[in-house]
């Protein structure tokens, strides 16, 4: 797929527009407009945001009832890979497999030189095309072993709520980063069922790596606010507002990170939109997972689980 036709991919689906956040034409590190923007102001702005999603548990592909994507190196090698999961959320409000994915050479760009996922291309903009390198499903074998990545299947994985603590920073923002959490600090990386569920696999170092979680949330869109969202970590994350996928961190590879400027996508001020997170981690030796944004997320209701949790 060449860049001509990603930016037209990513027209056909309506999600991109010609506006420029006001307020982020900073430095490439700054998250918004002065005091973080996005109604994260004022005595009435909490000091932590507190989130919760489902973690599922999976035994790695060599072991007894083992899932093949978990410890796969991608046939490319192990690398982000972009394009195998649809623009589009399904119907179930999942992530949906396509295959039709490519190794990233390079990542597309905003004009401040921050990736984005390509569906967010906006040449009239200023932004930077990256580049598609050979097509590859980027360690997933097929559909049928994708689906049981968010979805409670017996015998495959086992699930449980995990609540994520975003603390508020100075700039008005709100950050979970794995290396800054006491929690996670302390186990090196981010291991929410360390000794829970199908328990630690052994190897080296010994965590429980296999793993993946979702979080549904949903916010207010102020089309004033500056508002961003902005995730680094590894492996795969895909995330949705308004059911449009915008950041696609696709494959096994050390931390990644993409950005989302809400002032792209098209949104009416004052309403609320759905925000949906997907994330994996399928292989050793680390798990870095940072999430950092302006939106007051709250919870959407959750699904039921398969084991009890402390």
């Amino acid at each position: 797929m060449n860049n001509h036709s990603l930016f037209t991919y990513a027209r056909s689906f309506g999600v991109l527009s010609l506006v420029t956040a006001a307020g982020l034409l900073a430095a490439p590190n700054a998250i918004g407009a002065a005091g973080g923007g996005g109604g994260s102001e004022g005595v009435d702005a909490p000091e932590f945001i507190e989130l919760t999603g489902i973690v599922r548990d999976f035994h790695e592909r060599t072991a007894a009832n083992g899932h093949p994507d978990f410890e796969q190196k991608p046939d490319k090698g192990f690398a982000q890979y972009m394009g195998n999961i649809a623009p589009q959320l399904g119907d179930d409000g999942k992530p949906v497999f396509t295959g039709n994915g490519f190794k990233v050479s390079d990542q597309w760009e905003d004009s401040e030189g921050r990736p984005i996922c390509y569906n967010l291309y906006d040449s009239s903009a200023g932004d930077d095309a990256g580049s598609a390198g050979a097509a590859s499903t980027g360690g997933i074998q097929d559909a049928s072993s994708f689906d049981s990545w968010y979805h409670d299947t017996p015998g495959v994985n086992m699930s449980a709520p995990v609540t994520l603590k975003l603390i508020r920073q100075d700039d008005g923002s709100y950050v979970f980063d794995d290396k800054t959490d006491a929690q996670y600090s302390s186990l090196g990386g981010f291991f929410p069922i360390e000794d829970q569920l199908f328990g630690n696999p052994g190897g080296s170092p010994d965590r429980n790596f296999h793993f993946t979680f979702e979080l549904h949330t949903e916010f207010t869109y102020d089309a004033g606010g500056g508002q961003i969202f902005k995730f680094i970590g590894d492996d795969d994350v895909w995330v949705f507002i308004n059911g449009q996928l915008v950041i696609d961190l696709g494959g096994v590879h050390s931390a990644k990170e993409q950005y989302v400027d809400l002032n792209r996508l098209g949104l009416d001020d004052g309403e609320t939109y759905s925000l949906d997170f997907f994330f994996a981690e399928r292989h050793r030796t680390q798990s870095n997972f940072r999430i950092q944004t302006n939106l007051k997320l709250e919870n959407q209701a959750l699904p039921s689980v398969t084991a009890a949790f402390d």
